[in-house]
């Protein structure tokens, strides 16, 4: 199947598996899920702000960092720059912190509260070199606005 038809019918299994439920930790923990099932890649999971800083939520795949810094790695810098980052070689993004060296692209999506504030990011790392592009990007921030719809999100 086309990878737009795979994220097109992804995006509407996630909004029926989160809407209607109110436990955010388990409406972002399936939303990890059908994702990383779906799509096969090496992690897939959240990390919300807290304290100013980026703690580990939800989450399939290896062992990951607890925390992470505004601006560091980039996770940090996607918070920090309230932006998606594309990143085709990890081993060339500034500052990248390796929470496993089996991992080798990433991408990261900003969630945002309902007043607009980055609430946490969607980080999803791959094996392999190059794994996301744009229609990736387009796709994962429109699962990222379902989840901002649904889950309840707030920068604590």
């Amino acid at each position: 199947m086309d990878k737009n038809k795979t994220y097109e019918l992804l995006l509407k299994q996630v909004e029926s598996l989160i809407e209607g439920e109110d436990n955010s930790v388990g409406q972002l923990a399936n939303a990890a899920a059908i994702l990383h099932e779906t799509m096969g890649w090496w992690w897939t999971g959240f990390y919300m702000v807290k304290n100013d800083e980026l703690q580990l939520g939800p989450f399939q795949g290896p062992v990951a960092c607890y925390r992470i810094k505004r601006g560091r790695g980039v996770c940090g810098t996607a918070w920090d720059q309230d932006r998606t980052i594309v990143v085709p070689d990890v081993e060339q993004f500034p500052g990248h912190i390796a929470c496993s060296s089996m991992s080798r692209s990433e991408i990261v999506v900003p969630l945002h509260d309902c007043q607009g504030a980055v609430a946490g990011v969607l980080d999803i790392d791959s094996k392999e070199l190059a794994t996301f592009d744009d229609v990736d990007a387009h796709w994962l921030e429109q699962v990222c606005r379902v989840i901002e719809r649904h889950v309840g999100l707030s920068t604590q």
